[in-house]
């Protein structure tokens, strides 16, 4: 912490040129009736950096010396554009709309997103926002400075397989969407980013909703939805890069271009990729590649665009993590899991000197391979002047595999013979497998919005039809001993095809002048199917159908200018994942759908001149506090079936409480500071646990009280940014995460330590006659040296002792590491 201090007086005390910048701040209202206009979109220099509140004022904290460009859409009303010079005085605006606009991506996608008027907790990132951390590094790691926001890494340094949870829940319980169409896996839940590498640099806007939050396509939000949107429409014609390397051999090279408005009408964009790294881990590396095209036309009252991108991932496998005695160096602990493990000597001393970086996996294509298409055709259309429709059609397209060597594998495990050679009967054999998958998702989206100009009563009508269909299946491509197997010999198969349609309606109302009131409901419909084996040969034949009702209301009151009490309830339902199928036991009905009552309630302040403070200061906070109440949630039970996997059930009751605190504090942009901070509690009544009995049994606990999985009781981000030159901006950013458990036994063997990592940021950007503009950046991560883990897994079985040993893997994050940048702007 001293460290800490040290940095972030240094920081503060850098001389500062005079100050040439301030806040630009107005109002926004219809040039006929002098209403205003909440929800409309600001632009500066083409980048999302405020929208209007329910009073059509707008605050843009900080506007960087030189002239720059404001560019004001809403929806029915012509865009208009405004220069603006940076300077030391505040800069009040006021702007009038006409009626009868051009539709942008910008202005529709906000009738799907959280605001003001919807009293729900969220966050709002634009372009800049991302850019200024976008490295190389998945999508979750530049989110990692929003509110309850927990991010970790399998080869450890942000590159490859990354995992986000919010509020202490996985990306299986986060609903994500790409321009409003399903991104979230239809069994699994999850949502891999690692198969649309370098996506953040073609998103142009991006939303955090925390909690249940507004109705949304595709799977439930039970912890938070992130909203992703690549719909804006770029007038001017532009060509970047971006080069980066650092630490672990990092690579990430990209080009981008756009035609700018063609005729008045015609956009083209373009995106190549390439993200490539040996990884912190031992044989942890990736190498991947995406593309990102998309063409639009837009007329007065139409916005037509077809988007296609696409990702393709080739990582060793690191999702085994290491065991707990490599990273703590307690040799009798090691020895233990040698012994259990059966290592080879090779193998043993591998582990000893690996230590943290130890990586199980060595044979040399022991990876992950997947590829990931995706197509989009949207169509926004005017319906008059407080109409607008927006539809959408979708195809994504995935297959790939991961191939593994495996030792002594049963031949009968593969539906093979044995072998017999001579008078030798051979019953196993070294082979290597891959696992496929092959599945199409598609369906359509449609949203129809009525935003009147007087905006006292807004709503929307949408809904969505999509379906999946996957094929699992497994093939041997080698075998030491061939047995009666072909070339690529299948050994299990399965076909899964899951239907999901829902319908919403949500408006908000302004009732009185200070008073404003919120409803949303959705009914969702789920039919899933499985039939054929698994890969152990057993049968996994599942009929589920599920229909969902979730009501949503909320309240806001405006207190005075920029300030802002809310209160929302919300419902949120989820069907099981494939694994609570495939993975029961024998007479075992099944797992029952999980939900989630969700109660929300806030203080906003904004002040765009915060002269209490000091001369030309922005000051935001907000304090939310939330109570997640679940019903039949699944949870890991900690007994084991057959082959070790764990098991879920239902618990009947359990609970996410807490305070988020955030923070935000600009001197004309020269010094600021934001700070987030969530204090929670996250329990289990009634839980009870399995322990084993002398015989090897399982015996179920007595119920008690307990703590829910990978939930810290404590998270704090903090970023301190300072431009002592111009053009020169260094930031400080620290995140504190408290202890967390691997399972719900709330045992100090079985947990995570609390961790806290400093990073530093410089960004340089220089503006040439021969382009437009240069930026030299640099990224040193976790400058402190820390050695710490911020993720794991624990694992029981019978040892060669023939006592039950409980083993925990865990995730290292690499140590202190960096990452160089340079970007050209023509």
């Amino acid at each position: 912490m001293k460290n800490v201090l040290v940095l972030g007086t240094a920081l503060l005390a850098l001389p500062a040129v005079a100050w040439a910048q301030g806040p630009v701040s107005g109002v926004i209202t219809d040039a006929r009736t002098g209403t205003p206009l909440p929800g409309a979109t600001v632009l500066l220099d083409g980048t999302p950096s405020a929208a209007t509140d329910a009073a059509g004022t707008f605050s843009i904290a900080t506007v960087p010396v030189g002239s720059h460009t404001l560019h004001i859409t809403f929806v029915g009303y012509d865009p208009i554009t405004r220069t603006v010079q940076g300077q030391p005085t505040e800069q009040r605006l006021t702007v009038t709309l006409q009626p009868g606009g051009v539709l942008t991506g910008e202005a529709l996608v906000t009738a799907s997103r959280a605001n003001e008027r919807t009293a729900t907790a969220y966050t709002n990132l634009g372009k800049e926002d991302l850019a200024k951390r976008n490295f190389g590094q998945d999508l979750p790691y530049l989110l990692d400075q929003t509110p309850s926001v927990i991010v970790n890494s399998d080869a450890g340094a942000g590159v490859g397989y990354t995992d986000i949870r919010i509020r202490g829940t996985s990306n299986t319980g986060i609903n994500m969407t790409i321009n409003g169409v399903p991104l979230n896996d239809a069994e699994s839940h999850g949502s891999f980013l690692v198969n649309l590498p370098d996506l953040a640099s073609s998103v142009s806007s991006l939303q955090v909703q925390r909690g249940v939050g507004t109705s949304q396509n595709g799977g439930a939000a039970f912890g938070a939805s992130i909203n992703i949107s690549t719909l804006d429409v770029r007038r001017e014609a532009y060509a970047e890069s971006q080069n980066t390397y650092g630490s672990f051999n990092t690579w990430k090279n990209n080009v981008q271009f756009g035609t700018g408005l063609l005729n008045n009408h015609f956009t083209v964009d373009g995106r190549l990729s390439r993200i490539a790294t040996d990884g912190y881990m031992n044989r942890a590396s990736s190498d991947l590649k995406s593309y990102y095209f998309a063409a639009g036309y837009q007329g007065k009252n139409t916005l037509l665009k077809f988007i296609t991108f696409s990702g393709r991932e080739k990582t060793y496998q690191a999702w085994n993590g290491v065991p707990e005695p490599a990273i703590t160096s307690n040799e009798a602990l090691l020895e233990n899991y040698i012994a259990n493990g059966e290592l080879s000597e090779a193998d043993a001393e591998r582990v000893r000197r690996e230590g943290r970086r130890y990586s199980y996996y060595t044979y040399d294509n022991q990876t992950d391979n997947y590829q990931q298409n995706h197509y989009q055709l949207h169509l926004s259309q005017g319906l008059g002047q407080d109409w607008n429709v927006g539809a959408a059609l979708h195809l994504t397209r995935g297959f790939g595999y991961y191939e593994n060597y495996r030792t002594r594998r049963r031949f009968t495990d593969y539906g093979l013979q044995n072998v017999i050679i001579g008078g030798d009967t051979i019953t196993r054999t070294n082979l290597v497998d891959r696992k496929w998958l092959d599945n199409y998702f598609y369906g359509g989206t449609f949203a129809l919005n009525y935003q009147p100009r007087d905006g006292k009563f807004q709503a929307t009508l949408g809904g969505a039809w999509n379906q999946f269909d996957n094929d699992h299946y497994g093939e041997i491509i080698w075998a030491q001993y061939a047995s009666t197997s072909n070339i690529r010999q299948h050994y299990y198969f399965n076909e899964a095809r899951k239907t999901d349609y829902n319908a919403y309606a949500r408006a908000t109302w302004q009732v009185l002048p200070k008073l404003g009131v919120y409803g949303d409901v959705q009914v969702r419909h789920i039919t899933y199917t499985i039939d054929g084996i698994e890969d152990e040969q057993n049968d996994v034949r599942t009929r589920a159908r599920y229909t969902f009702f979730n009501p949503k209301a909320g309240a806001t009151f405006a207190l005075a200018e920029g300030q802002q009490l809310y209160a929302s309830f919300a419902v949120g339902q989820r069907e099981p994942v494939r694994a609570d199928f495939t993975d029961r036991p024998a007479g075992d009905v099944g797992a029952k759908a999980e939900r989630l009552n969700d109660w929300e309630g806030g203080y906003r302040l904004t002040l765009p001149d915060a002269t209490l403070l000091g001369p030309h200061t922005a000051l935001r906070l907000e304090v939310n506090g939330f109570y997640m109440q679940y019903r039949n949630q699944l949870v890991a039970t900690g007994q084991l079936n057959d082959v070790g996997t764990a098991l879920r059930t239902n618990v009947a009751r359990s609970y996410r409480r807490g305070v988020e605190l955030t923070g935000f504090a600009s001197a004309n942009d020269q010094i600021s500071l934001s700070s987030t901070l969530t204090v929670s509690q996250n329990r289990i009544l009634g839980y009870q646990g399995v322990s084993y009995d002398e015989n090897y049994e399982p015996v179920t606990e007595a119920p008690r009280t307990s703590t829910i999985s990978y939930s810290p009781n404590v998270v704090s981000a903090h970023t301190l940014e300072g431009q002592p030159l111009p053009g020169l901006r260094l930031a400080l950013l620290y995140k504190t995460v408290s202890r967390q458990y691997l399972d719900n036994t709330t045992s100090e063997d079985r947990r995570i330590r609390p961790y806290q990592v400093l990073d530093f940021r410089a960004r340089y950007t220089i503006r040439p006659k021969f382009v437009k503009e240069i930026e030299l950046a640099l990224l040193v991560n976790n400058v402190l040296n820390r050695r710490y883990v911020a993720n794991g897994y624990t694992y029981s079985y019978l040892g060669a002792s023939g006592g039950l040993d409980t083993f925990n893997w865990y995730f290292p994050q690499a140590t202190r590491n960096f990452l160089a940048s340079v970007g050209v702007k023509f």
